[in-house]
């Protein structure tokens, strides 16, 4: 704990109220000076007014530092930033707070109810409190926003502007527009030349290990998350009772966590389904995997469908995960797949995805070629799983469109991976 004693304005909207509420307990007992700006209960309010107030307050030299909560923490950033003089920074961990505060210089942490605990929120708020900008390469680019803020002329980034040649070539658009849908994609990759085969660093971020099994013990999970960060795979799946501990142990590390939801049989209620994501949100999911209600598919209530997997979207939009919708391909017919799809982007998911893997039948190749051509005009990524088990089960899921792959045999995939590219 930090042994600095600090002014702190600190503030929520209705999403953020309890939170703060024990924020302002807790931060009174480590001895600092707490101005709570509001609001003071759970009726709704607007976040704007209580980010703006936080941010006046530290811009006007009343308090060292503000904290501000709302739901996801990132209005509350963009509102604060209006104000001059405020550097705001949404932290979702520890090692975001370290870097906001000693490379940028923050003084204004914005916190998401939705996606931190009082636990989290306490060691997020002790590091960026305790953390100074020092280093003179950092001081120097935040005099550089200061001075951008201010649009003083002649001042080093103002001349850089100036100079800038903002001129693209095709070739740039082409690369630009490559990292774009790298990034839609969810950080994966387009595959070199085709049928080229895809180095194992490259693959594993595609790879969502994943451990479903209903016996799975806590040591198998544990194994589970060691295997991911040794292989720096995207994500570890595995079901939502292992949620929190899972991001536990994959703290500070790239690997994100993913949950099921609804899974395997997806028979349940939109409410339910979306009280269960939005729990593994606030747990530490940062993708969901939902199976569609297929009973409603196989009844042609495509309403029905687009409203069960929306009501889960907006569980992910609000706590700022991306959602996949599972469509147990082996139970539905060519149409099915492609109307599943198209309610999957009505309803504004991020994925569709093949198979929960305890059905007659996994991923293949014409359902994913399918699938990634069905939701090309809304840029989903396209996830395969159920079956996918080797290295060259993998490359021809990706070959026909597939931009994640799910697999328990994630760790063997390497090794051949490793064996195909010469050992690189």
């Amino acid at each position: 704990m930090s042994a600095r004693r600090c002014r702190i304005a600190l503030g929520s909207d209705h999403g953020g109220f309890v939170l703060k509420t024990q924020l302002v307990g807790w931060l009174k007992s480590q001895g600092h000076n707490v101005t709570d700006v509001g609001t003071h209960s759970k009726e709704a309010v607007d976040y704007p007014v209580f980010a703006a107030a936080v941010a006046r307050a530290v811009a006007a030299g009343r308090c060292d530092f503000g904290i501000m909560v709302d739901g996801a923490g990132i209005g509350s950033a963009m509102t604060a930033n209006k104000i001059p003089g405020v550097r705001a920074a949404a932290c979702y961990n520890e090692a975001l707070a370290k870097n906001s505060r000693q490379h940028n210089g923050a003084n204004v942490l914005t916190l998401g109810a939705g996606q931190t605990d009082f636990e989290q929120a306490k060691a997020i708020a002790d590091v960026f409190l305790a953390t100074d900008c020092t280093e003179e390469r950092h001081l120097r680019r935040v005099k550089m926003i200061q001075d951008l803020e201010s649009a003083r002329a002649g001042t080093p980034v103002m001349a850089a502007i100036k100079e800038m040649k903002l001129d693209l070539s095709p070739q740039d658009v082409a690369r630009i527009a490559e990292r774009v849908k790298q990034i839609v994609s969810g950080g994966s990759a387009s595959v070199p030349g085709g049928s080229a085969p895809l180095p194992p660093a490259q693959l594993a971020r595609m790879i969502d290990h994943t451990l479903l099994k209903p016996e799975a013990t806590q040591a198998d999970v544990k194994k589970l998350c060691e295997e991911a960060l040794q292989h720096n795979f995207f994500s570890c799946c595995v079901n939502s009772s292992w949620v929190r501990y899972v991001a536990q142990l994959l703290r500070g590390s790239s690997v994100k966590v993913c949950a099921v939801v609804g899974f395997p049989l997806g028979a349940g209620t939109p409410e339910i389904k979306a009280l269960e994501a939005r729990r593994a949100i606030r747990e530490g999911a940062r993708e969901i995997d939902m199976v569609i209600n297929v009973g409603l598919v196989k009844s042609g209530d495509w309403d029905g469908v687009t409203r069960d997997i929306r009501a889960v979207a907006e569980s992910c939009k609000d706590g700022g995960a991306l959602l996949k919708v599972i469509l147990e391909t082996c139970l539905l017919t060519k149409d099915e797949i492609a109307k599943a799809c198209v309610a999957s982007m009505k309803a504004r998911a991020d994925y569709v995805k093949t198979s929960t893997g305890f059905n007659k039948g996994g991923a293949t190749a014409e359902d994913i070629a399918l699938m990634a051509r069905t939701v090309a005009p809304k840029r989903l990524g396209v996830k395969a799983s159920g079956g996918v088990r080797t290295y060259a089960d993998a490359m021809l899921m990706i070959r026909h469109g597939a931009t994640r792959i799910g697999s328990s045999n994630s760790v063997k995939m390497m090794e051949e991976a490793a064996a195909a590219c010469g050992g690189k």
